[in-house]
């Protein structure tokens, strides 16, 4: 055999096993980053639908009336109208468009004639206004002022 053509061979030998040895390492590495992948998607779901969860057993019960589920107070969306909200919600929301800018309880109070020196007469007050915030109708500042949604 020729001596050049076998030197030939061996060398060519070696680029391919040193190529194997690259290629093998290289395959590696994929197939650990997939397998990553495929871990962190699974934790993706699971996180995800534990929020759904959460989600939906944090969301506002409807009432009852007359042995129909309703929400009294709706959340604020581009199908829902004002006229949705009970009357006395209604008269909040216009007493707190009609102010010059964002009011306090006591303020909005005064407007809907509520005894503003007694404070057991505006906690309820209150927990309407926050309500309809809750709800998207109205926006609380953070000084504790509201005022209407844009």
């Amino acid at each position: 055999m020729d001596p050049e053509l076998l030197e030939r061979i061996t060398a060519r030998r070696a680029e391919l096993d040193e190529l194997e040895e690259r290629l093998a390492k290289e395959l590696a590495g994929v197939r650990t980053e997939r397998h990553e992948l495929a871990v962190a998607e699974r934790v993706l779901e699971r996180v995800s639908e534990q929020l759904a969860d959460e989600r939906a057993s944090a969301a506002p019960a409807p009432g009852q009336v007359g042995g129909r589920a309703v929400m009294l107070i709706p959340h604020r969306a581009p199908d829902v109208e004002e006229t949705a909200l009970p009357p006395d919600y209604q008269r909040i929301l216009a007493v707190v468009r009609q102010a010059a800018g964002p009011v306090m309880t006591r303020q909005a109070g005064e407007m809907l004639g509520v005894d503003v020196s007694v404070r057991s007469k505006l906690e309820p007050l209150r927990g309407k206004l926050v309500r309809l915030t809750d709800r998207g109708w109205l926006r609380k500042m953070p000084d504790g002022r509201f005022t209407t949604r844009l």
